[in-house]
């Protein structure tokens, strides 16, 4: 596939997670300079470098394509791992270690959707460095994974820009008007779908890679990082969920429930738990009263849940508890979640629960204004009703579900 080579380059500069993924590489290998490569037939292309080595090369830095081992990689679209160059019988002779001054070597190919070559991830170190364990191999396989995944979202954005454009480009020509409102938002709806969908897998596999990691010894740092990751994996995952949901509702799926008497403690504790995990330093107060069981979807209930503490985590004073209650009863079922921090600007309650809205102050968790809504509408699918109230002192969240809808 032709692309643009200066567009590839900016498109692995805005993923935000790159920085972290070459960050845990170099601290989880101990080497010292990791990129992300576009790498072409006559083109090699540093997209984004972390250099702790003196190697020279900078973000947007080029290196002869011929030189490099990645010039192989992309022909035979196979890793290449060297722990020790010197010891290593088919590359103790090879020019390029010997013209580059590495021991320790790896590059995995990142792979696209439509099979296309798109570069590396690689990471070099002038000494050597036991880089063919089957964690180090799986951790790059699991980022260059997720770099491809991104390239490929940005790729169908771009190409569903395009073809808006075109459509609007025809319907100008022939009838003197753009592309409908509707037919942009189905389209763009069908979009955020299938997006959702293709990002299931490798995040998962990212968060296997994450807790894989964790299991193995590390220096503060090392855990720190792994602790931020885990903190993304969650926010991605519920991007997806929340995503998908809007996309259903507006493509006339809605929200399925899969009602069931549970108790809701365990639920609401497991969230707590997960977000306790990723967010260890945050602190959150709980006064549960829950006894009696709940009638009601287990799985939604928990989303509902985690989009709350989610978005008090994220809007929340660091320095001020998380301050959860809730109560089953005769009365029904009654939840607040409520935190510290700057009021909610008063012209900005009454659109809090509309997709997409982000105020200047205010968003969902999940980053594109979805979370608040999503929470909103399984409350009302359980025949409840979600608000909110902010002052100086707080913010809180409140649901209450009657007893016959709950």
């Amino acid at each position: 596939m032709a692309h643009d080579l200066g567009n590839d380059i900016n498109i692995i500069r805005q993923i935000p997670a790159v920085p972290t993924i070459l960050e845990v590489i170099c601290k989880t290998t101990g080497m010292g300079f990791a990129a992300v490569a576009r790498v072409t037939q006559d083109r090699w292309v540093a997209c984004e470098v972390l250099d702790t080595i003196d190697f020279g090369l900078k973000s947007g830095g080029e290196l002869k394509v011929e030189t490099t081992i990645c010039d192989e990689i992309r022909d035979s679209g196979r890793a290449v791992i060297i722990d020790h160059v010197a010891e290593d019988a088919t590359y103790c002779s090879h020019p390029t270690p010997a013209m580059y001054g590495f021991q320790s070597y790896i590059s995995v190919p990142i792979i696209l959707a439509d099979g296309g070559f798109f570069g590396t991830l690689c990471a070099i170190d002038p000494r050597p460095a036991r880089v063919s364990s089957t964690e180090i191999v799986g951790m790059f396989k699991l980022f260059a994974e997720l770099i491809a995944v991104h390239v490929d979202a940005r790729e169908r954005l771009l190409d569903s820009q395009k073809d808006l454009a075109s459509e609007r480009d025809k319907l100008a020509i022939s009838q003197g008007s753009l592309l409908d409102e509707r037919n942009t938002s189905e389209l763009r709806e069908q979009f955020i779908a299938v997006l959702g969908h293709d990002l299931r897998n490798p995040l998962a596999s990212i968060n296997g890679g994450v807790h894989l990691l964790s299991r193995l010894p590390q220096v503060d740092r090392g855990k720190t990082i792994l602790t931020m990751m885990l903190a993304s994996v969650q926010r991605m995952s519920g991007l997806i969920d929340n995503v998908l949901d809007f996309a259903r509702g507006r493509l006339g799926g809605g929200l399925a429930l899969d009602k069931s008497t549970f108790q809701l403690e365990p639920v609401f504790q497991q969230v707590i738990d997960e977000i306790r995990l990723a967010f260890p330093d945050r602190a959150i107060e709980t006064r549960f009263d829950l006894d009696v069981p709940f009638l009601g979807d287990k799985g939604r209930m928990a989303q509902l849940f985690s989009n709350l503490l989610g978005n008090a985590v994220t809007h929340g004073s660091d320095d001020t508890p998380i301050r959860i209650e809730a109560s089953n009863g005769p009365d029904g079922l009654k939840l607040a979640v409520a935190n510290g921090g700057d009021p909610i600007p008063e012209d900005a309650m009454s659109r809090l629960f509309q997709p997409f809205y982000r105020g200047d102050v205010r968003s969902s968790l999940q980053g594109l204004g979805l979370g608040l809504f999503i929470a909103s509408e399984i409350a009302g699918q359980h025949g409840g009703k979600l608000g909110a109230s902010s002052t100086p002192e707080e913010t809180r969240f409140t649901l209450t579900v009657p007893p016959a809808a709950g």
